[in-house]
This record gives C-alpha cells, structure tokens and sequence, in this order.
C-alpha cells in the first residue's frame, strides 16, 4: 500500500513537474513573442524617422564621373545598360545629427532595402542596436569594422539582421526567388558615402551553412584574391555573365537566413563619382 501511494505521489510530482516546465516554456515564448513585435515596431518608427530626416537624390555623371572599365565583359552582359545609370546621393548632415556612426547608405532593387549603414569598432554593437544607438534586437545595417569605407576597400562588407517582416536585411532572400533573378533591372546595388556616390553590378547570389571565409578583407596578393572571387562566383545560383578580376572592388551584403545558413550577395563596383 505504502509502495502504491509513493508511486502515485512520484507520478504528481513528475506531473506538476512538466506542467511547470511547459508553463515556463509557454511564458518565454509568449515573452519573446512581445519582444520580437516591440523591436519590429520600434524599428519601423526609426525607419519612417530616417526618411523625415534624410535627403536622396539622383545624380547624372559628370566630369568627376569614373566609369569603371570592364574590356572583359562579354556582350551578354548587363554592364553596358548598368554604367548608363543614374548614381545615388544623399546628404547626411540631419542623419548625424541622430548618430555620428552614420556611414553611407545602400540601395538594392527587389527588396527593401534602402537604408543607411553604420560602422563602429566591432561588429557586435548594431547587432543589438538600432540607428539611434537604442537597445533593440533587430539591429542596423553596419558595415565590418575592418573596412575604411573610402573607396580603397577590395571587399567592402555590409550586415544586417534577416528579419521576417522583411526589415533590415530581411528581404534580402527575394534574391533565390526565380523572380527576382528574372528581372535584371534588380541586378545593381547603389551606395553612397561621404568619399563616393557608387553603382555595383551582382556577380553572386547563394545561400550557404555558416563560415567566414566570404568576409575576407585582405589578400597576400592579386593571385590570391582572384582565386577567392573565383570562388564566390562559383558557388552563385545563376550565372550573371559579369567577370570579375583582382582590379575589381566588390560589395558584399550578408544576413543570416537561418541559424545554420547565411545569405549572401556580391556585386563588383562599376561606376563611381568621387567628392
């Protein structure tokens, strides 16, 4: 009898035991729910507080106009309508006002991207951080702290957050979408810094499990680097018909698309208008 009711008292108290832990379970779900809505919503308020505060123009080329020579590129290629375009310009004085971080900005076709990026000592601030410097999990767009962001950098790097309501980074996955990738008007990037106005032509597109070794920024020598743009354009999901070589400068944008797998865009620079 005694054996009986230990047992059923063990069988409760492995009951309440579960119900605790789901209970628990449920609580930080629910929790992180509400946090994920607040960030997102804190977010769009800087977003709309951004495009009060910020003036973008577009700009036509001119003498200080570079246009960077592609003798390599076949006729197929996109490059030839791509230098025709219109550079992007953006005047930061109200922006620094918010944050003197304040870096460029950058603008790819296709998604919603368009914001300005940040850069700081580390790349671990704007991961938890929003432009204004407020905690918030969604972050900013930031670029690697390696980087000099004057023109002179072989892999310019820019991060941000993959969010699901399609924020920072987030849309940023319309690039595997047979969509995007049929219509090549989304195929160039636009940045602008307080050194150049640029336009960058896509050469690569993929998704791939978590490494490092595409956020490389410096290189022994041209051999080196051309084997490893070699290689990023080798792991593309489509073919852009754009070459790239180790004269090129090239734009890296990278997110997390899940926990295990990054999601990754390059883009060679072919045209710019220094300040």
């Amino acid at each position: 009898m005694k054996i009986r009711k230990a047992k059923s008292r063990a069988k409760i108290s492995i009951s309440c035991l579960v119900a605790l832990i789901c209970c628990v379970g449920i609580g930080y779900s629910a929790y992180r729910i509400i946090e994920w809505q607040i960030d997102s919503i804190n977010t769009a308020k800087q977003t709309g507080e951004i495009a009060e505060n910020s003036e973008t123009e577009e700009l036509t080329d001119d003498e200080n106009t570079e246009i960077i020579e592609a003798k390599e590129e076949p006729p197929e290629s996109m490059y030839w309508k791509y230098v025709k375009m219109n550079l992007l310009d953006v005047d930061f004085s109200d922006l620094r006002k918010i944050n003197s971080d304040t870096a460029g900005w950058i603008s790819l076709g296709g998604t919603n991207i368009n914001y300005p990026y940040v850069k700081t000592n580390n790349n671990e601030f704007y991961l938890k951080h929003s432009f204004d410097k407020s905690y918030n999990a969604a972050g900013w767009v930031f670029a690697d702290y390696r980087n000099k962001n004057d023109g002179t950098d072989r892999n310019l790097i820019l991060y941000a957050h993959g969010r699901n309501d399609g924020s920072m980074f987030g849309s940023l996955k319309n690039i595997m979408s047979s969509s995007w990738r049929n219509n090549s008007d989304n195929f160039i990037v636009r940045t602008a810094n307080d050194h150049e106005n640029a336009l960058w032509q896509v050469f690569s597109v993929y998704r791939i499990p978590v490494t490092s070794d595409y956020i490389q920024t410096s290189f022994s020598s041209d051999a080196e680097y051309q084997k490893w743009l070699n290689m990023l354009k080798s792991r593309s999901v489509q073919d852009f018909h754009t070459s790239v070589s180790s004269s090129d400068h090239i734009l890296t944008l990278s997110t997390c698309y899940n926990h295990t797998q990054r999601q990754v865009l390059h883009a060679k620079l072919i045209k710019r208008r220094a300040k």
